[in-house]
């Protein structure tokens, strides 16, 4: 680590989130009843033919108007705050697979949708599974429980919201340009500790010739310009291994810092999901939390998120690391989990995407 890139880092990225809920309209799209028609027409001409929702492309889904919208959005997360919220997709009246080819067709205008997990899932599904989120294999989006305040190894992450839950279940975010300067105010010292190597697992998702862990430090710098990767989780799940070595008091000390930053209520932007509404996420500039929710006692009523980890050209350079954990695209970018073998998917049933993936229960695709 290069002294010189330890200095404030500038720019739009840069932001505290009360600022920022004064100005919702500095981050949120609604749509238009232009826009609405012009995706109803994009769905249904989908919807009609025998077409597997991870076909669809740019290309395929034209988007009139709406498509420039969507490239401005794709400036705003890279150049802008990082993040956006669309809101105004009629999920309401749209079964679950009309459902995903609407956000898989608006993701397509932003990105290359990247695999979730191990089976290959290129579209997620957000739902509690009943899963404990301590076991070493386990993911946290799987269960109802708090998120703390982490990243996800992509370049763009998409939630749109089906149903929310009967309580909770909050998202909130942070500036990772904040916190980093925050802590560099505060302790130069430990934001040099998550500068350099620390070792992740792999949560039983393990490439080919690639050992159960991995390393890449918290904050990295390529081209000059910082990008921040941390789950806490899997550095602590990693301590399993005996050929990972052990965690200092030190980087522990720094996880509590910039986790305490973090949540700090001066800096982050809470919002809450209704339905029909897209939060995008820039990952290496964004961080994220939920809080625990409580789900209805009918499976039908439950809280219900579609994800997308998106690829994208446009995204910043990446230092050599993060491709010791993920491999590349044909464009370059990080290519999610996907394993030798694995063809990706689009499933528009809830499955356990974990190694040995089962089906956990089945989306009504009757639902209206």
């Amino acid at each position: 680590m290069h002294e010189a890139n330890l200095r404030p880092i500038v720019g739009n990225r840069v932001w505290c989130g009360p600022d920022l809920a004064e100005r919702e309209e500095d981050w949120t799209y609604r749509l238009s009843a232009d826009d609405i028609a012009v995706l109803d027409d994009a769905v249904s001409c989908i919807a009609a033919r025998d077409f597997d929702v991870l076909d669809i492309t740019r290309d395929l889904f034209p988007l009139p108007g709406l498509g420039d919208t969507l490239k401005r959005i794709e400036v705003d997360l890279q150049k802008g705050l990082g993040f956006k919220m669309i809101r105004g997709i009629p999920v309401a009246r749209y079964n679950i697979r009309e459902a995903a080819i609407a956000y898989f067709g608006i993701g397509s205008h932003l990105g290359e949708a990247v695999s979730q997990n191990a089976a290959g899932h290129a579209l997620g599904h957000v739902c509690n599974l009943g899963f404990d989120p301590s076991l070493p294999t386990a993911r946290g989006y799987q269960s109802d429980n708090k998120l703390n305040f982490h990243t996800d190894p992509t370049d763009l992450v998409g939630l749109m919201c089906l149903r929310k839950a009967k309580s909770g279940g909050m998202s909130s975010i942070v500036s990772s340009g904040t916190v980093f300067n925050t802590m560099l105010k505060l302790r130069p010292d430990l934001v040099k500790v998550l500068t350099e190597t620390l070792y992740r697992d792999r949560r039983g998702e393990i490439p080919e010739g690639r050992k159960p862990w991995y390393g890449l430090p918290v904050f990295n710098f390529c081209d000059g310009k910082l990008t921040t990767n941390y789950v806490r989780s899997t550095i602590e799940k990693a301590q399993r291994f005996d050929d990972v070595p052990r965690l200092t008091d030190t980087q522990r000390e720094a996880f509590s810092l910039i986790e305490r930053i973090a949540t700090d209520p001066a800096l982050y932007l809470k919002m809450d999901f209704e339905p029909g509404d897209i939060q995008l996420l820039n990952n290496h500039y964004i961080m994220h939390s939920r809080t625990a929710y409580e789900d209805y006692p009918e499976p039908e009523r439950r809280r219900h998120l579609m994800r997308l980890w998106l690829a994208t050209e446009a995204g910043p350079p990446l230092a050599e690391p993060y491709y010791e954990f993920m491999n590349k695209t044909g464009t370059g970018r990080p290519n999610g989990y996907l394993m030798p073998g694995v063809k990706l998917t689009a499933p528009l049933i809830v499955e356990d995407g974990g190694p040995g993936a089962s089906e956990q229960r089945v989306a009504d695709d009757s639902t209206k």
